[in-house]
């Protein structure tokens, strides 16, 4: 990628999941206490799960994390509306004067929900080898994203007598990137970007909430997990609703041990950076490079010759008496 595209305005922004019931938390510095009336330390098992399950909509937590892809998908829509609105050009034009690019990672939170994570940049219209239009500023694009999330929604399926839609939690983070020249306070740089994205990538449902690596073949080996309560009951609850067929093309069953999310833990547009087959291609050029070639002689370690099939002799008389009846025992006495 060219060395000018971190001049390009971008934003870290962060799409949080809504509430589906009052959950054990704690505050960052650890001084508030919990709903509960209780100081959770960090580490604390509770910490996630709901204060009364029985009221706890784990329905509508399971059918989000596994509508949060295309969630994703009506954000991005409307963030290219609100950003060719804010231009004002129409957005069918919008390609031809600025293109969006992002990277984003899906995290899990305690509670089991999904949480996007996502690096938005403006590039001009050939992508990040060409500088994006003046009025194109990170504050605008902050803005933007602000907008579209709040505006985003997806219809979901009717369930027992309830119509589900699905939009973002009402905490939304949009952090303006500034170069490495730009350290200092609190600002987000691109060294702690990275930071952030790592740490993301590398947590998955077992990390965050307790739960499986690997996906069930039936329901049943629930019970011979360890899994804490809460998570168990979201993995119940998408193998239940998995059997409904309005809800097949959702694949519950299939991802339950993702607690419903089906999506990729890490995304990105084309244009954002470099290819995964590009780097597939560099990392098989390099071992080609530092491969020694083989050896021309062969190590012979041993020779091994056919000898034969079956048991000697004895051992078939000894294999009858050992298997066989009182009548193939006879048989054997008399033929030795």
């Amino acid at each position: 990628m060219p060395d000018q595209v971190a001049t390009h305005p971008r934003v870290f922004a962060t799409l949080t999941a809504p509430s589906y019931g009052p959950v054990h938390g704690r505050r960052v510095n650890g001084s508030a206490r919990c709903r509960c009336g209780r100081t959770h330390t960090q580490g604390d098992p509770r910490l996630g799960t709901p204060l009364d399950p029985e009221r706890y909509d784990y329905t509508g937590a399971v059918l989000w994390n596994a509508h949060a892809p295309a969630l994703w998908a009506r954000f991005m829509l409307h963030l290219r509306r609100t950003i060719a609105a804010a231009a004002g050009i129409p957005q069918h034009l919008l390609s031809k004067v600025v293109q969006v690019s992002y990277a984003k990672v899906a995290e899990y939170q305690q509670r089991g929900l999904i949480h996007f994570h996502a690096v938005i940049r403006l590039d001009g219209p050939a992508g990040p080898y060409t500088p994006p239009p003046a009025w194109a500023t990170p504050e605008l694009l902050a803005d933007a994203i602000q907008i579209a999330a709040t505006r985003a929604h997806i219809d979901g399926p009717e369930i027992n007598g309830r119509a589900r839609s699905f939009v973002f939690g009402e905490q939304i983070d949009t952090r303006i990137i500034r170069s490495t020249a730009f350290q200092g306070g609190t600002t987000i740089t691109e060294g702690k970007v990275a930071g952030y994205i790592a740490k993301y990538a590398t947590k998955g449902t077992e990390a965050a909430t307790g739960t499986l690596d690997h996906r069930l073949k039936r329901i049943t080996d629930l019970w011979f997990e360890s899994v804490p309560e809460h998570a168990a009951r979201m993995i119940r609850t998408a193998w239940a609703l998995g059997s409904r067929d309005d809800l097949k093309h959702l694949n519950l069953r299939k991802w339950a041990h993702m607690l419903g999310f089906r999506g990729h833990f890490s995304t990105k547009t084309r244009a954002y950076s470099t290819t995964l087959g590009a780097l597939r291609a560099a990392r098989a050029a390099w071992q080609r490079r530092h491969t020694p070639p083989p050896s021309p002689t062969t190590l012979v370690l041993a020779r091994w010759a056919y000898d034969g099939t079956g048991l000697t002799p004895d051992l078939e008389r000894l294999a009858a008496l050992i298997h066989g009846g009182p009548a193939r025992e006879q048989e054997v006495t008399t033929s030795a």
